[in-house]
């Protein structure tokens, strides 16, 4: 099991992660967060995906950006779906867990 915490920032809605996958193919995800856009996704999602489907695909395309650019509020910085693919992608082995971080400097 792969675990991640991501803080996006100013909102406050930090997300906790879990992905598990037995096969690096299929992903089941537990993700808390407070968050109700993000809430929402998984419940209409659902808590299993592909790993390929998400982690392979263009940048800004897949099913957790198609979903947001429908029905998350217009908010295109937040981090909190690149941290979920990044979580997914360490978990299934198509990417080495290392920390990310954006830091604003003066």
């Amino acid at each position: 099991m792969t675990k991640a915490r991501i803080n996006p920032g100013v909102c406050g809605f930090v997300a906790n992660v879990e992905a598990h996958s037995d096969d690096g193919l299929e992903v089941k995800l537990i993700v808390k967060s407070g968050c109700e856009s993000v809430v929402k996704m998984f419940k209409e999602l659902g808590d299993v995906v592909d790993s390929y489907e998400v982690c392979l695909a263009k940048p800004g395309k897949g099913p957790f950006y198609e979903y947001a650019s429908e029905n998350f509020p217009a908010h295109c910085g937040c981090p909190i779906i690149p941290g979920i693919v990044k979580t997914i992608e360490a978990e299934c082995k198509l990417a080495l867990p290392r920390n990310v971080s954006i830091e604003f400097i003066d």
